[in-house]
């Protein structure tokens, strides 16, 4: 039966969650939350009639901006930090493939004389808590 429920269960970047359903799930206010998309530190998709709809991953954006601001850090260096770890996450991905690649070439032209490098691991996100 779990498995039937977790199927039925929306997809993390599903937005389905309308403002005051977002707002209860971070614990901030629903002005809060128009506040942040006005500044653009979170952007929810948008109806046809332009309400907001977010999703899990973005009420988990609306909780780390809000421990950002918590810890004296302004909009502008909230949401340059944002960007940063956005970027820093895609390149960690970009890294992983092009090692998948790399070590895939090598087996199948094994060097003469270079040693095979030491894996390591990539991490994409890590949340303290």
């Amino acid at each position: 039966m779990s498995e039937v429920l977790a199927n039925e269960l929306p997809s993390d970047d599903a937005a389905v969650y309308v403002i005051s359903v977002a707002a209860e799930i971070s614990g901030l206010h629903p002005q809060t939350l128009r506040h942040y998309d006005r500044l653009g530190l979170v952007s929810p998709n948008r109806t046809e009639g332009r309400d907001r709809r977010y999703s899990l991953r973005d009420i988990a954006l609306l909780r780390a901006v809000q421990k950002l601001v918590g810890e004296g850090i302004n909009h502008a260096g909230v949401k340059r930090i944002i960007e940063l770890e956005s970027a820093m996450a895609n390149l960690a991905i970009e890294v992983a493939q092009l090692r998948i690649e790399v070590d895939a070439l090598v087996d199948a032209n094994p060097p003469k004389g270079l040693m095979r490098r030491n894996r390591t691991e990539v991490i994409v996100y890590k949340e303290d808590n």
